[in-house]
């Protein structure tokens, strides 16, 4: 049987399924609403999770691309006791979320950069998030909640 990794549980996955996206996989077979499908052809950003610790786009990704790997979501940031990552609350604290539709893969496309560079300089966070599109922020506070996450991060 087939199995993925996602956030930390594992799932087996049917050879009928393997052409799914893994999108609908996580929207339709585990009820993970939080990636969001912004375009269904990858250049949004809106679905972005991490696999294997790198940001990748969920649409376009198919389910036998994702056989034993680890998928974080969005719902796969928070801490076992409810509370949010550093990476969500400086988004809050920065205002870096209008309508929050882009803001999962944001999130998802800052964890993978912070997962590589602990002190990324404005322009490394411009290139991370070149992917993901917002059409309400304006990216000024996005890139401020970046910054912050990163500092927090550091201290912890």
């Amino acid at each position: 049987m087939n199995k993925i990794t996602v956030n930390g549980k594992a799932h087996e996955i049917p050879d009928s399924d393997l052409e799914m996206s893994l999108m609908d996989f996580l929207k339709n077979k585990l009820d993970l609403t939080g990636t969001k499908n912004g375009c269904n052809i990858g250049v949004c950003g809106a679905c972005t999770v991490l696999i294997d610790g790198s940001s990748k786009r969920a649409c376009i990704v198919k389910l036998n691309k994702a056989i034993t790997k680890k998928i974080i979501t969005i719902e796969g940031m928070e801490a076992a006791d409810g509370s949010l990552h550093p990476i969500q609350q400086a988004f809050i604290d920065c205002g870096a979320i209008q309508c929050g539709f882009c803001t999962p893969g944001m999130v998802m496309s800052t964890y993978a950069l912070l997962l590589q560079e602990k002190e990324p300089s404005r322009e490394k966070i411009k290139k991370a998030l070149a992917g993901n599109l917002c059409r309400c922020t304006g990216y000024q506070q996005i890139i401020d909640a970046v910054e912050s996450a990163a500092e927090i991060m550091r201290s912890i």
